[in-house]
């Protein structure tokens, strides 16, 4: 049994040789509690800051990390899921991973007690404290966690500490499904395959640390990570009992790319091979990550989708082609999970049947992680930039899967990243970059950049 350890625990760190191209952002650790948080690093986030549809909103909150742009490689919706809890009386812990937002339903309650939308373990009665085992939907760099304790106030575990392992197929022994979990505890057989996993030995990513109770604002509990290593899988522990509402766990993707065959084509800008959104002009209804996100599109909410332009005149034209003659456009900047060609681009307006884009058109280029981070923290102001045609402007229909090969691209070169602009303004569901990553090692970044600088 899991003992108080990791409290005490020094979190060890291995820090491999950093490449020349780091697809991770860096978040020092703080030692802050979780009511003053310091947020090193994210100056290079502050663009991302406005108006976007995953955003907090529930009341006023305090500093909240810019690393909450980045994915949640534990969400429900990406494929994660919980093969262990110690106790799942009150609500399964599965609760844990949703997508949305927690609710709160005042009059509801189940034969157990009290419904409530999290993960909440029964008053504890015997010795130990409880804990869950989560297997990731992508595994990854972690950069940040979320723990949001909402409506749980007068019943939310008081202290938490988070541990992580990442573990091969064949590493992970034979669980029994969990099905339906509330009401129960874990059986002796669910504890006995757990225990091959000796996750209180897994790395110490938090320490413990204090949670807040969940009213409205405060509800956040906020925790960097600087850690460099991939992750798999995680272990929660709450001391000693209570209730947690979600669990985020905000990272990018990493991919083992020495596993990956040379004659396939790979998706270079999936976020569960490690792409990442960098940048954006606008995101009011929906965040440019979608597009880059697991599987079908479930609606418009699962895509980019940018607010009207104001700029657009009183009365639409067209040109001879068709094109709406507009003055202005949206964009998006997306890192590739790894340098690559691109041989087959795949935009689609799935769900947006009023409100797709004109027109779009894609551009690449090759950069640094120096380069990138100035191009951030510039808000991609850079003219010096070399963005290369890779798509050129190119007409799009409602609710439908565009398909262009090799023979429609313009660009047969190496890059790194990628910007798709749509006029004037409107909605995709998702963009897929099937390509073959490259082993050619850039050494110099560009002189544009250099120069601007």
């Amino acid at each position: 049994m899991f003992l108080y350890s990791c409290a005490r625990l020094v979190c060890h760190q291995n820090q491999p040789h950093t490449p020349l191209f780091n697809f991770g952002y860096h978040c020092q650790p703080s030692k802050a509690t979780a009511g003053k948080l310091s947020q090193p690093g994210n100056e290079h986030f502050a663009h991302l800051k406005g108006r976007m549809a995953d955003y907090p909103k529930e009341g006023k909150t305090d500093e909240i990390p810019n690393f909450i742009q980045l994915t949640d490689l534990a969400s429900e919706h990406v494929g994660g899921k919980v093969l262990f809890a110690t106790d799942d009386f009150f609500a399964p812990a599965e609760n844990l991973l949703k997508k949305h937002r927690p609710s709160y339903k005042p009059k509801e309650y189940t034969e157990f007690g009290k419904w409530m939308d999290g993960w909440e373990t029964r008053r504890r009665r015997t010795a130990g404290h409880d804990w869950c085992i989560i297997q990731l939907g992508i595994q990854g760099l972690i950069r940040g966690f979320d723990i949001d304790t909402a409506f749980f106030t007068g019943n939310h575990a008081p202290r938490m500490s988070i541990q992580a392992a990442c573990l091969q197929n064949e590493d992970i022994p034979d669980i029994p499904p969990r099905g339906t979990k509330l009401g129960c505890a874990a059986t002796a057989e669910e504890f006995e395959a757990i225990e091959k996993l000796e996750s209180e030995n897994w790395h110490c990513l938090v320490p413990m640390e204090e949670l807040k109770p969940g009213y409205s604002g405060s509800n956040h509990n906020y925790f960097p990570i600087s850690s460099h290593q991939r992750w798999t899988h995680l272990r929660l522990n709450i001391f000693p009992d209570g209730g947690v509402a979600r669990l985020r766990v905000y990272g990018t993707g990493q991919k083992d790319w020495s596993s990956a065959d040379p004659k396939e084509l790979i998706d270079l800008v999936s976020m569960v091979h490690g792409g990442a959104c960098v940048g954006y002009s606008n995101a009011h209804f929906g965040h440019p990550k979608n597009l880059i996100g697991i599987g079908k599109p479930k609606s418009m909410a699962d895509g980019w989708e940018t607010a009207r332009r104001l700029d657009r005149p009183p009365i639409i034209e067209t040109d001879e082609d068709g094109v709406l003659l507009v003055p202005g456009s949206e964009w998006a900047i997306f890192r590739l999970a790894h340098p690559g060609v691109v041989t087959q681009i795949e935009i689609d307006t799935h769900h947006f049947k009023g409100n797709y884009p004109d027109t779009c058109k894609l551009d690449g280029c090759v950069l640094t992680s120096p380069e990138e981070e100035e191009g951030i923290l510039q808000k991609w102001h850079l003219p010096n930039v070399k963005w290369k045609p890779l798509l050129s402007v190119t007409k799009l229909s409602s609710n439908k899967r565009h398909l262009f090969d090799s023979v429609a691209l313009q660009l047969q070169n190496v890059i790194t990243h990628v910007k798709i602009t749509i006029a004037p303004d409107g909605g995709l569901s998702r963009l897929c970059l099937r390509g073959f990553p490259s082993s050619i090692c850039l050494l110099r970044p560009s002189e544009g950049v250099l120069s601007s600088r």
